[in-house]
């Protein structure tokens, strides 16, 4: 893995890979993405779309995930499941007013992610524990 000074991986870095760690199965990823940014962002940032059929209402599940939305500050991220290949897409957006988006592949997106959360816990003592639990995965 590159480094930012040929030593040890930077937190983005780590941050990135642990996001893609199981990326090959997209539902299962986005299952596991979409709870682990849940749980470990602070609440209401992280907003979780999911598709439910007859066999998830009968069985008692929440559905597939179809869309994630991550709102980290003036930054909002958005992953699309739906349509077999999952597309990202990065916003700028100020009080509620989108002023860009980008069009993003998934590895764009999860790095992009990665350095909007490292970026928020250089400052704020929320995101940090958020990273932490990232990390951790607690």
């Amino acid at each position: 893995m590159p480094t930012e000074s040929g030593g040890e991986p930077t937190s983005v870095e780590l941050l990135t890979a642990a996001l893609r760690r199981d990326s090959a199965d997209l539902e299962v990823y986005a299952q596991v993405l979409a709870e682990m940014l849940a749980n470990a962002l602070p609440r209401g940032s992280v907003v979780i779309e999911r598709k439910r059929g007859m066999t998830d209402r009968l069985a008692g599940r929440e559905g597939r995930v179809t869309r994630l939305d991550v709102s980290l500050g003036e930054q909002r991220l958005v992953l699309n499941f739906s349509g077999g290949c999952p597309s990202g897409e990065v916003c700028k957006e100020v009080r509620g007013v989108v002023l860009s988006r980008r069009p993003v592949a998934l590895d764009d997106w999860v790095r992009e992610l990665a350095e909007a959360v490292a970026a928020r816990a250089e400052s704020d003592a929320h995101a940090r524990a958020a990273l932490e639990r990232l990390f951790l995965g607690g």
